[in-house]
């Protein structure tokens, strides 16, 4: 099975020895570390976590909750929340951190701990390291019995952060409602099930129908919210003659629509057609990922204003959010940031302002697809032998389209006249990931299959 520690946390499987699996003493070794990092910058710390309903769940929580507690440090837990939710309420308590217990997209013997900092956004690579160095010298310092911190239950931060979105100037309730709109989720038995229905009963929608909304963590398919996953749902917004269909990862992060007839969105438009409502609003710049569509370019440089690629990852993004003051940003993941509600993905606002400008539209979601520039993204990954030096295969790649347009912030971005290829090397195994993007499938296929003969050529030559 699987240990992952990185600088962003730890992600494992569940169960099997210690070092090799996401196991109970890994658990206490890391929350250790970053309980320690915490109160190397506070005094008298207080941190909020949260999880999603992955039957491990509560185990972890409990193992975390404990530690937190010996070191002497506060916990407000959440309970059952999202991610972005979990993130907020660091800001609302004005808590020194916060983790969110959560594997995202990965299957249900998964789980993490997601790391927070006092802001509510995601550590830095920085701090990352130092939590990964007190881990690995186990530098901790337990609290006497008469300094140990308390635990604190709050199950109301769902809907405070409803109640933050409602307060938006761009959220209209009262159009979203003239609309009778009819819509299908699927929360995949998460924490979608207990914040979506409360939401789209607020926003004015009255007639949904819910797929796995009980979150047991009993994930009914996959997780990660991609067409071959969602065929019940599509099926079911056809069949139903649904105005479209919302779905969202197990941790609320992601967000993922069905169009009218059956068929995907598309992930990396959530964040193009927020944009466009939001740049209708005020001129202002964007923020995505190297690896997203050019779509959100081509519309925000229509719209007036400046788009910047970031390095994947949404520290990264958020990092050039702030640096260029975009009105907003996100991942082609389906991730929406709205930096006056908070910086971070967050499903739950994308869902209240993508409502509003389909209202405005008042369109089909096809139609409103059809609309934004069409580009089509192929994924891929390239498997090499455990000795290769994937940094100078890299390297070599890109000097050999050094009379195109390269960006090498994140692995080496080549950009072409009809599209662009992204290749970055896997921290965690021995891969090479390949995204390309073109205005259709074909050629996209063709671009990422022309750079990888590039890179098995070089690599063939440095084995």
């Amino acid at each position: 099975m699987t240990l992952i520690k990185s600088i962003s946390g730890i992600r494992g499987t569940i169960g099997g020895t210690p070092e090799t699996n996401l196991t109970p003493l890994d658990t206490v070794r890391f929350a250790s570390a970053y309980g320690t990092w915490v109160k190397q910058t506070f005094d008298n710390p207080k941190i909020v976590i949260g999880r999603d309903a992955r039957v491990s769940g509560q185990m972890i929580s409990d193992l975390v909750s404990a530690t937190l507690v010996g070191l002497g440090i506060d916990v407000l837990d959440l309970g059952l929340s999202t991610t972005p939710t979990v993130e907020m309420a660091v800001v609302m308590e004005q808590a020194q951190g916060g983790i969110i217990f959560t594997a995202s997209h990965n299957p249900a013997q998964w789980n993490a701990l997601k790391l927070l900092n006092h802001k509510g956004e995601f550590i830095s690579g920085e701090a990352g390291q130092i939590i990964l160095e007190i881990a690995d010298k186990n530098a901790f310092d337990y609290a006497p019995y008469d300094q140990l911190g308390k635990i604190t239950k709050d199950s109301t931060y769902i809907q405070k952060h409803i109640d933050a979105i409602l307060k938006l100037p761009y959220v209209d309730v009262a159009l979203i409602r003239s609309k009778n709109f009819k819509i299908a989720i699927d929360c995949v038995n998460s924490t979608g099930g207990i914040s979506l229905p409360p939401l789209l009963a607020q926003l004015g929608v009255s007639q949904v129908k819910s797929l796995y909304c009980e979150p047991n963590g009993l994930f009914p398919h996959n997780p990660e919210p991609l067409a071959e996953h969602l065929t019940e749902l599509c099926a079911l917004v056809v069949e139903g003659n649904y105005d479209m269909g919302i779905t969202v990862d197990p941790d609320v992060d992601r967000l993922a629509f069905v169009s009218e007839n059956g068929e995907m969105f598309g992930e990396e438009y959530t964040l193009v057609a927020v944009a466009d409502f939001m740049l209708d609003l005020k001129v202002g710049n964007t923020v995505s990922n190297l690896s997203s569509s050019r779509a959100l370019r081509d519309l925000t440089k229509q719209k007036g204003g400046k788009y910047t690629a970031s390095a994947v990852g949404e520290v990264n993004v958020v990092a050039e959010m702030k640096r260029t003051n975009a009105v907003i940003g996100g991942e082609g993941n389906g991730g929406v940031i709205l930096p006056e509600l908070h910086y971070g993905r967050d499903s739950l606002v994308g869902i209240a302002l993508f409502l509003t400008h389909l209202a405005k539209k008042n369109t089909t979601l096809s139609a409103l697809k059809a609309s934004y520039p069409q580009y089509f993204i192929s994924k891929n990954k390239i498997d090499l032998t455990p000795n290769l030096d994937v940094d100078l295969i890299l390297q070599k790649v890109e000097e050999f389209y050094i009379e195109e347009e390269v960006s090498t912030i994140d692995g080496v971005k080549i950009d072409f006249e009809e599209g662009w290829v992204h290749l970055r090397k896997s921290n965690t195994e021995p891969i090479i990931r390949v995204y390309s993007e073109s205005k259709n499938e074909q050629e996209a296929n063709d671009l990422a299959q022309s750079v990888i003969d590039i890179v098995k050529k070089v690599s063939a030559q440095l084995a």
